[in-house]
């Protein structure tokens, strides 16, 4: 399998429009690299590719890697796209391939349903663009030759649809992890996970290469940067530091790691930081857009 990382940043990408904390300060100073907002491609021969989450910058993603331009008069490469849930980040890019071009979209019932509950996705022609409700554990062919599978991850509802009570420990079709198997190579895409629980793990185990949830440091870290009010197990994703956190929990597997859609105020993106070094001393690559990976 071949990975393509067109965006590793969590939502509002790197710089974030609206932040002036020193990671975007520096990325808008070019001290450090810009990023994109959450995304992966994936192709077996380098010619078709499905890509797991459509993120808001998409066209700019698709133009900076020439691996998604496309080969005729009106084409492209990417066979299907596949949906982990249904926040900003990973739907609004669907509205940027409203251009008639087909390709078949994949996604659990309920992320279909939150797709279907806003007309404006409407714009996506169904005629064109095949809507595929896939069940958990439920193999399913997301390019010729490349087999997907999905499986719940704890966490919880978009944040458009949260209410009252927020719960980030739910088990079910709104937060989805993916299991891919190509070329007898095994490989996972989990870009959000609250918790890192043994059902996790054990799903994991099998694993080649990882790619995972890496959006903050440290549970508190943008409260304490003074740019948020929300722990991250609040907004559902599992810190990477902790004797609770993914570093620790998945220590023990064998497979090939590296840490994807990371927030804009993570000190994993200084190159000089001891937060960096312990991830790469940990066994742990960090992505960056553009950047490809074999398994």
């Amino acid at each position: 399998m071949r990975f393509l990382i067109l965006g590793a940043s969590a939502g509002g990408g790197l710089p974030q429009w609206n932040c002036g904390c020193r990671n975007c300060v520096d990325a808008r100073n070019r001290k450090i690299p810009c990023s994109g907002q959450s995304s992966l491609a994936v192709s077996l021969d380098g010619q078709t590719w499905s890509i797991l989450n459509a993120s808001p910058d998409i066209r700019q993603q698709m133009l900076d890697n020439p691996q998604m331009h496309p080969r005729s008069l009106r084409d492209t490469p990417v066979t299907s796209v596949l949906l982990t849930n249904g926040d900003i980040d990973h739907i609004a890019g669907l509205l940027s391939l409203r251009e008639q071009t087909p390709f078949s979209l994949f996604a659990t019932s309920e992320i279909l349903d939150v797709l279907s509950e806003n007309r404006i996705f409407d714009a996506v022609n169904r005629e064109k663009v095949t809507r595929h409700p896939v069940a958990l554990a439920q193999d399913f062919d997301l390019q010729p030759g490349l087999s997907a599978r999905l499986f719940a991850v704890p966490g919880k509802v978009p944040l458009f649809m949260e209410g009252n009570d927020v719960r980030t420990d739910l088990i079910g079709e709104q937060t989805v992890g993916v299991r891919l198997t190509g070329n007898g190579k095994v490989a996972y895409y989990v870009p959000g996970c609250a918790d890192v629980t043994d059902a996790v793990l054990k799903q994991l185990s099998d694993a080649d290469r990882i790619f995972f949830d890496g959006t903050l440091w440290d549970d508190d870290e943008m409260i304490r940067s003074g740019t948020g009010i929300k722990t991250g197990r609040r907004m559902g994703h599992i810190p990477i530091s902790g004797p609770d956190g993914s570093i620790v929990r998945l220590q023990g597997l064998r497979a090939a790691k590296t840490f994807i859609h990371i927030n804009n105020t993570n000190p994993i993106l200084q190159p000089d930081s001891p937060e960096r070094a312990f991830v790469e001393q940990s066994g742990w690559d960090i992505a960056h857009d553009g950047q490809e990976i074999s398994a």
